[in-house]
């Protein structure tokens, strides 16, 4: 199991196959077409639209696809009627999950969780009954310019308004803001030529627990199954590697 204790870590990159990348465009076409729904269809006046669009163009979705999400979202195409929920689940040994779901059918999503978590160990907890182990932040994936260093880029991205960051290798850091604060310091990054990968609004573990090898199997399984659910956007743990 690749690390699953930061939300940088937790992060699932899809897109292997056709398949997946289907997957992957319809999963975001979803956060697209909500976004617009809530706050319009500009993203300069929209924040949620923006980074949902940033996402879809990390991963080529199609200039098309998103336009007609967006248009969807605006009541300008007919669509299904979507709702984002947030599920707080229990794995495991007391390992903790926080899910996202964007879906057209509430009653599917939550039997579809339940099932994931049911055959694996797990629950569906209640509402608050997992989200107080973490906490809401922002994130953005970037790589370092090729003329500076690690401790050169550390000092941008604190300059820019980072509350932490962490390598994920030699070239690529995490860095972690407050959720109001991603677009701007995403902006100042870039300004200083950091290439932005990713960017979003998500949860980090205030503690993580260790992985036991006999509960590996088991995790990875619900790690997979989540990953493989349309309605899925993003979901976040507090197991250490």
């Amino acid at each position: 199991m690749s690390g699953h204790s930061k939300w940088a870590q937790i992060k699932r990159q899809k897109g292997a196959t056709d398949a997946k990348k289907a997957n992957t465009f319809a999963r975001l076409a979803k956060v697209v077409t909500l976004a617009a729904k809530e706050g319009g269809g500009n993203p300069d006046m929209n924040f949620k639209l923006r980074l949902a669009m940033d996402q879809a163009r990390a991963v080529n979705m199609p200039k098309d696809n998103i336009e007609k999400a967006i248009k969807r979202g605006t009541g300008e195409l007919a669509g299904q009627a979507l709702e984002e929920l947030t599920y707080e689940c229990f794995g495991p040994s007391g390992s903790a999950f926080i899910v996202d779901v964007v879906t057209d059918n509430r009653n599917r999503a939550a039997s579809e969780i339940k099932h994931i978590f049911s055959e694996n160990n797990g629950n569906l907890g209640n509402t608050n009954s997992v989200s107080w182990m973490f906490d809401k932040v922002g994130g953005i994936k970037a790589t370092k310019p090729t003329d500076k260093n690690k401790e050169e880029t550390e000092l941008i991205t604190i300059d820019a308004g980072a509350e932490d960051f962490e390598w994920l290798d030699d070239d690529t850091i995490w860095v972690y803001t407050k959720p109001t604060e991603v677009q701007k310091v995403k902006a100042e990054l870039e300004n200083n030529r950091l290439t932005i990968m990713d960017s979003e609004i998500g949860y980090k573990a205030k503690e993580t627990l260790s992985v036991d090898d006999k509960l590996r199997p088991a995790l990875e399984k619900i790690y997979e199954d989540l990953d493989d659910n349309e309605d899925v956007q993003n979901f976040w743990s507090n197991m250490a590697v």
